[in-house]
């Protein structure tokens, strides 16, 4: 018979410390972990108050070293990053604030070079289907409409 590993409250604060101070978690992440712990409700917030406390754990901090390496690494925009961090049930005023912190000049930039990345690599000759290929992989990168409808018109004629 396969016995499922219990945990002590201490053992378990742990445990959560260690796996918030490897990379940066947000309440939903810590919460399901401790729920696969096989922790009891009353556990799970006491160690999430514990981790508040001691700052292993703080949404906007998460916010926007989520947004900034999503956007550096993915070259996701707004709308994606936007839709993801609410997946994750951050506040609004996190997302808010850890968008601000993208440069517009930044953001601009990579847009262009994302588009125009794109573009050398659609082999496509149908111009209605290279700009249609282009528009949806900019878009499911979460690059606002009117930039991306603008780009594809300028970038395929």
């Amino acid at each position: 018979m396969h016995t499922k590993k219990t945990y002590t409250l201490q053992e378990a604060t742990k445990k959560l410390e260690h796996y918030c101070a490897y990379q940066e978690r947000c309440h939903q992440e810590v919460r399901q972990k401790l729920e696969t712990m096989h922790m009891i409700p009353e556990a799970i917030d006491m160690i999430v108050v514990h981790l508040l406390k001691h700052n292993f754990l703080n949404e906007e901090r998460f916010a926007k070293t989520f947004v900034s390496g999503k956007f550096k690494i993915k070259k996701w925009g707004r709308s994606r990053l936007t839709y993801e961090l609410k997946k994750k049930d951050i506040s609004k005023v996190n997302i808010n604030q850890a968008l601000a912190e993208i440069e517009n000049t930044e953001y601009v930039e990579v847009f262009n070079a994302l588009a125009e990345k794109k573009v050398q690599s659609i082999k496509e000759t149908n111009v209605f289907k290279k700009k249609k290929k282009l528009i949806d992989y900019l878009l499911y990168r979460g690059w606002e409409m009117h930039l991306v409808y603008e780009k594809a018109n300028e970038l395929i004629k």
